[in-house]
């Protein structure tokens, strides 16, 4: 005597069968875009290649008043995590290579990249602030610009 699988044990099969057809194509297409094996003549790693440029921005300790011995290592970390910034935002233009429209390198990165710089300088301006004369205006030294 045999018995009949209910329907939704069959259902439940083709489901996950389709699950995993969709899921191992998934893979070998993300293997084949990390291989960089697209078909495309090479054109993949000329477009790796090409240099996004870098970020430039002003320096900020010519513009620094005498730090106080007090304030010296809030600055010193604060100096310290500018230049984090700048690596960061470089290594995110090689990252976003060839991506978003016209605007993206200014909204995506130079933008958001000005916005720690700002809050970064006030950082600044406060821990020297707290033991001696505030400095003003570092903030003019927040905007960067792409160089390349």
């Amino acid at each position: 005597m045999s018995r009949a699988l209910p329907k939704y044990n069959k259902r439940r099969v083709v489901v996950a069968g389709g699950a995993a057809a969709v899921v191992l194509s998934g893979a070998v297409i993300a293997g084949s875009a990390l291989a960089g094996e697209g078909g495309n003549g090479g054109q993949a790693t000329t477009r790796a290649a090409a240099s996004p440029g870098t970020v430039n921005c002003p320096a900020v300790e010519p513009s620094l008043p005498e730090i106080p011995a007090s304030a010296q290592a809030e600055v010193d970390r604060n100096l310290a995590l500018l230049e984090t910034q700048i690596a960061e935002a470089n290594q995110r233009l090689i990252d976003t290579v060839g991506q978003g429209g016209p605007n993206f390198v200014q909204n995506a990165i130079l933008g958001p990249l000005e916005n720690k710089r700002v809050a970064t300088l006030n950082r600044i301006e406060t821990a020297v602030g707290r033991a001696a004369a505030k400095p003003e205006g570092l903030e003019a030294l927040a905007p960067c610009e792409l160089n390349g």
